[in-house]
């Protein structure tokens, strides 16, 4: 069978290992919020050694984890769009996925840290998930930090049955052209970006400004060029055109971006230079779940820590911020601080757990049921790709 028509034949199959994955984005946003000293100051080490390795180890990673999440986001959905699927439908299966998680640790958030309800400018666009439109930092990481990433996914979903028209209207030999167009159309934003923006104020944690950091990381349109390679990494999958990296080779390349992304300017590392390593090894994974190859990301464990990762992502924040009221600033060795980060790390396992079982899955086996698309301009119907 050739390559294409291999490809053809397995698109829509399941992909456990892009399940698997998503629980290591995940912890690296864990691992990069447990290393902050200022803004949440939960690193419980001491030794200012220690602190140093922590910090430079994980400095991306929280830009690399949301990253991934976005191409990630775009790849998954157009894999597993449907000929027939309704519009409405698939709002409704996307508003289903993440907006119960997203009440729940608001909730929880708001109950925990006692927000005024009389500031109902910053906690209510958060609840609505408009706030990382707001250019205020007390705004868009209001409430649960990391819900500021929501903001940005319900722009992508509003847009997704317009760019999935687009993006099955491209000829197969063109889409490659098309996925480069998106790293470079991220490369003139983020240019354009550091040119035009104010260059002050400062903000305390970053050598970047608060305007910069805005339009270039929390803006969601300045976002959306991620997402819709991701919906393009998966086209080139489904049309056999994908270039057979393997899944090490890609990782390599991951590490490789992450390592150089600390030597260059600030607002760089945020998702441009890793941008291309991500999207290739989730392409990777993807392939290699096609053809059957078994590996740590698809065993059973890792596809069950895939699958609580949205609420482990949720959740890990607001129990990181209550351990460090609890701990009160105090400083511990080695031993102890590591037991500390391990501790709280399990508990946002459970959270996640608890949120996938009580929460998420519930709300979706209830309410998240296909729907046929009843008119023709009301469905997300894909055309055969031309050649």
């Amino acid at each position: 069978m050739k390559k294409a028509e291999f490809y053809h034949s397995h698109v829509h199959s399941k992909l456990d290992s892009l399940t698997g994955i998503r629980f290591f984005a995940a912890a690296m946003v864990f691992m990069f919020h447990a290393s902050l000293t200022r803004i949440i100051g939960f690193n419980p080490y001491a030794d200012s050694d220690v602190i140093d390795a922590f910090q430079r180890i994980f400095s991306g990673g929280g830009w690399l984890g949301v990253s991934f999440f976005f191409v990630l986001s775009g790849f998954v959905i157009t894999w597993s769009a449907r000929k027939g699927d309704s519009l409405t439908g698939f709002w409704k299966r996307r508003l289903l996925k993440i907006y119960p998680n997203h009440i729940a640790t608001w909730l929880l958030a708001m109950l925990l840290f006692s927000v005024p309800a009389a500031s109902v400018a910053i906690w209510l666009p958060n609840l609505l998930l408009v706030h990382s439109w707001i250019p205020r930092m007390d705004t868009f990481l209001s409430v649960n930090g990391p819900s500021w990433s929501l903001c940005c996914e319900m722009f992508f979903y509003l847009l997704f049955p317009l760019a999935l028209k687009l993006v099955w209207n491209i000829a197969e030999q063109r889409l490659w052209r098309w996925a480069w167009a998106m790293v470079a159309g991220l490369a003139l934003t983020q240019v354009a970006i550091r040119l035009l923006a104010p260059a002050t104020p400062l903000i305390n944690e970053y050598p970047i400004s608060l305007s910069q950091w805005w339009w270039a990381y929390y803006f969601p349109p300045a976002r959306l060029f991620e997402f819709v390679l991701g919906m393009l990494m998966a086209r080139i999958l489904m049309a056999g055109r994908w270039i057979d990296l393997n899944v090490p080779w890609a990782f390599a390349l991951l590490v490789g971006s992450y390592v150089a992304a600390m030597y260059v300017p600030f607002q760089y590392s945020l998702n441009l230079v890793t941008l291309v390593p991500v999207a290739a090894l989730i392409t990777a994974i993807a392939a290699s779940d096609l053809k059957d190859r078994k590996g740590l990301l698809n065993t059973r464990w890792m596809v069950w820590l895939g699958e609580i990762s949205f609420g482990f992502y949720m959740i890990h924040l607001l129990i990181m911020t209550l351990a460090t009221q609890l701990l009160g600033g105090r400083l511990f060795d080695n031993g102890s601080a590591t037991l500390i980060v391990a501790l709280t790390f399990a508990l946002s396992i459970f959270g996640g757990w608890l949120l996938f079982n009580f929460v998420e899955r519930p709300v979706m086996q209830r309410w998240g049921r296909t729907g046929k698309a009843r008119v023709l301009g009301g469905s997300l119907a894909q055309p055969e790709a031309t050649s």
